[in-house]
């Protein structure tokens, strides 16, 4: 083979190197920039989508913060008027401790005037019982001495000499 030849396929083979290095650089920017747009793409839809979970707690926090409110309101209402009824209620019980109270103490009262009525009674009973006794006993004493006909208010006689 001569030098020429040699030449010229080494010119060739260059050439042909040199097409598949463009065609390859060529087929490699095509990659990239589809690559690129792909890529800016999946930026776009990854940001939309954090946007949309953004808003989408935002709505979700929100309507728990309202629904804590409601429960909270709901929870007040519901305790005031079970305090209100145990107020009541306990109100209501004072005032028939009260009136208990008021009836017992009218009951006793009475009580205590009749028992005390009736031990007066008792009392002037026993000591016209006990001047009888006693009248009685000097009676006897005086029946037993002789001295029973003498009248101790009438005036006295002398005995006869």
């Amino acid at each position: 083979m001569s030098s020429h030849e040699q030449s010229n396929r080494t010119g060739e083979t260059r050439g042909h190197a040199e097409e598949r290095a463009d065609q390859m650089m060529g087929k490699g920017r095509e990659t990239a920039e589809a690559m690129k747009g792909k890529t800016g793409e999946a930026k776009d839809k990854a940001s939309q989508t954090a946007q949309e979970a953004k808003d989408k707690t935002s709505e979700t926090a929100q309507t728990a913060k309202e629904r804590a409110g409601e429960a909270k309101d709901h929870t007040g209402n519901y305790l005031s008027e079970k305090a209100q009824g145990a107020k009541e209620k306990a109100s209501g019980a004072a005032q028939a401790t009260k009136e208990k109270a008021s009836e017992m103490t009218e009951s006793a009262k009475e009580a205590a005037e009749a028992g005390k009525e009736k031990t007066g009674g008792m009392l002037q009973k026993t000591g016209e019982q006990m001047k009888s006794m006693a009248q009685g006993a000097a009676d006897a004493v005086k029946n037993t001495f002789g001295m029973a006909g003498t009248d101790e208010d009438a005036p006295q006689t002398k005995p006869r000499d």
